[in-house]
């Protein structure tokens, strides 16, 4: 592709690796999602009697106090088995509280890992243990902080200034988080029902997911199989409020129809949507609203967070991972907790699998801040 006399790579998901409280492994979400299989359950790591719930989609296997940071129980996990990645390749983490749980042990003036506290210090971590040579960065943009990792490292690939880059979005369920959203009474006590009449609130979750993207030129060179592609990014911030979403989404309108405009896609090439789709009152209406805005006749769509929580600066990593498995079997799983849908989503989100058909799929976040991003996925039409 040329734009202006420069040519342009195009951007392939050459690999990728998720844990979530459904499992580890990229199989172990997918079929998890598609069997309307939960992850939430009562937390165990900490006491929730001061809280207005006590749900949560925790990783049972790091329950358990680590010697130095559940983050790098997690970080194991997640790269368990993988295969070398080129030093050269540039590493995106996203996380919004990176090692939260020992911010919490130095509070408590408990023996604390006083190098896994800041941000950047969840770049090391995963350097450390991939041993990646080039430049890194944390990108910590609340709840958009993957999706916006996404963005950041295809478009360094489109413009021709890195080959490779990894991006990795991580993190944990803490107290501090958990009390943090449960004083603002954004916690359901009960279920995440995203696009629900009846949603109460979010039910956190926590988890990691790696996706390598590579140049058209790196991934002929690797002869790596091909995943799929992302095709376009969009990023907006509307500032209306510190937590609250626009009530116009103009934010959200505005990200869409950038990923459209550099994906050179009319939006009926969309097959189906991955929604932000928390399940509090205000997301959903402004999704919706957006979407409405967007789209003529709103295709099919669905959210995770019923299943897994919701996972915060991991959320757009590991609902990436899905839309490419969606646009590969060519359905959405289930939007679990779905009993009434909002009139405006109405057999457009269901709480069983839907069917979908084409070549592209839209996947959105949202974050504190008024902070938006979305991307354009294009299925491997080469299997």
């Amino acid at each position: 592709m040329e734009t202006g006399g420069i040519s342009l790579s195009a951007v392939y998901v050459a690999d990728m690796g998720v844990v979530t409280s459904l499992g580890q492994g990229v199989d172990a979400l997918w079929k998890g999602l598609l069997a309307g299989s939960t992850g939430i359950a009562p937390v165990r790591r900490f006491s929730t009697e001061c809280y207005n719930s006590s749900l949560a989609g925790c990783i049972r296997d790091i329950d358990t106090e680590h010697p130095i940071s559940r983050l790098d129980a997690l970080v194991e996990m997640l790269f368990d088995g993988i295969p070398t990645i080129a030093p050269d390749t540039m590493l995106l983490t996203a996380s919004t509280k990176g090692g939260i749980d020992q911010l919490e042990r130095f509070v408590r003036k408990q023996p604390t890992a006083l190098d896994r506290i800041l941000s950047h210090q969840v770049e090391d971590l995963v350097v450390g243990k991939l041993g990646l040579k080039a430049a890194r960065n944390n990108i910590s943009a609340a709840c958009a902080s993957a999706t916006m990792a996404l963005a950041l490292g295809a478009s360094r690939i489109e413009q021709g200034e890195i080959e490779s880059v990894l991006v990795c979005g991580l993190d944990l369920v803490s107290e501090f988080v958990f009390s943090g959203f449960s004083a603002l009474h954004a916690l359901s006590a009960k279920a995440c029902c995203p696009f629900d009449v009846s949603r109460d609130g979010l039910l956190l979750g926590e988890g990691a997911a790696y996706i390598l993207l590579m140049s058209e030129r790196r991934f002929q060179q690797t002869k790596c199989r091909c995943l799929g592609r992302i095709a376009g990014w969009g990023i907006a911030s509307d500032a209306h409020h510190i937590t609250a979403p626009s009530r116009t989404g103009e934010g959200l309108i505005q990200s869409i129809r950038q990923a459209m405009e550099r994906a050179k896609l009319p939006v009926d090439n969309i097959a189906a949507i991955n929604a932000h789709g928390t399940g509090s009152v205000y997301n959903d209406a402004m999704e919706l609203k957006a979407f409405r805005a967007i789209f003529d006749s709103l295709p099919p769509f669905h959210s995770v967070k019923g299943a897994i929580g919701h996972t915060m600066g991991a959320c757009g990593a590991i609902e990436t991972i899905v839309g490419l498995c969606s646009l590969k079997q060519q359905c959405i799983p289930p939007t679990l907790g779905l009993q009434t849908p909002e009139p405006e989503a109405m057999n457009r989100v269901s709480s069983n699998v839907q069917s979908i058909s084409g070549d592209y799929l839209l996947t959105t976040n949202s974050g504190f801040g008024g902070i938006n991003a979305s991307i354009v996925l294009q299925r491997n039409t080469e299997l």
